[in-house]
């Protein structure tokens, strides 16, 4: 249960042992709870009392444990982890040059976070293309851009509403069904991420390398006319097989 904010497995399973019982335990029952060896049962015991996740005392001669309750042990990671992230904020990283190394990542959470953060720090345009369900989730954000004087130029797929006009929409039809999810973003015209998903997940590549910036930005509007393009003469290119089927095949 801990181990995701940091605590070893033993650490976890001594937690879980002392607040899933109604009275204190001794080191023999924990042991038996928790599956954690005796032999280090008071190593763990003694780590869990120093970060004040359990409680120690003497009863007849005898020490029992109980845990820290739930609540406030919330309480106590929660207040914990926003001082790391206002220790994070007070670092002074110090810019640097034009950096045209393509630099790749992975994790969809690491992405978005990545993306998130370039688009609070543009300062003079934003060009991004994305689905419409993570496109909404960004809008405030985005909207907050365009409203303070900066350029945001949109392209998603499947509907939103926005007051951006800038604003290009692909509602996907039969035949789009095939169509594989991807990120663009451009911000400033100076850098770039390109998502796609691969094999096991989302992957990324990020670069401030003007040949690509410039390739990224004409796939931009590569799209935007696209989209437009099938908008106006849905019809006429639905009835031409052969066109229809080549448009379909297009990434976008």
């Amino acid at each position: 249960m801990l181990q995701q904010f940091g605590f070893t497995q033993y650490e976890s399973q001594v937690y879980t042992s002392l607040i899933t019982v109604s009275q204190p335990l001794d080191a023999t029952a924990i042991v038996k709870r928790s599956g954690v060896p005796r032999s280090k049962v008071y190593e763990v015991i003694t780590k869990l009392i120093e970060k004040g996740l359990v409680l120690e005392a003497f009863v007849e001669k005898k020490r029992q444990y109980t845990g820290l309750p739930m609540e406030a042990l919330i309480e106590k990671l929660t207040t914990n982890f926003e001082a790391n992230i206002e220790e994070l904020k007070n670092i002074e990283v110090e810019e640097m040059e034009v950096d045209d190394r393509v630099w790749t990542l992975r994790e969809d959470q690491s992405i978005l976070s990545i993306m998130k953060d370039l688009m609070e720090g543009a300062k003079q345009s934003i060009h991004l293309s994305l689905w419409a369900d993570e496109m909404k989730a960004l809008l405030p954000l985005l909207e907050e851009v365009y409203n303070s004087g900066r350029e945001v130029h949109l392209h998603a797929v499947g509907s939103i509403q926005t007051v951006i006009p800038n604003t290009s929409v692909l509602i996907p039809t039969q035949g789009h069904d095939s169509l594989e999810r991807s990120r663009i973003l451009i911000v400033d015209e100076k850098e770039m991420i390109f998502a796609g998903i691969e094999e096991h997940g989302w992957q990324a590549i990020r670069t401030q390398s003007k040949p690509l910036v410039t390739f990224f930005t004409e796939f931009f509007y590569h799209d935007v006319v696209l989209t437009k393009i099938t908008q106006r003469y849905h019809e006429l290119i639905m009835k031409d097989e052969e066109v229809r089927d080549m448009l379909l095949k297009l990434k976008y």
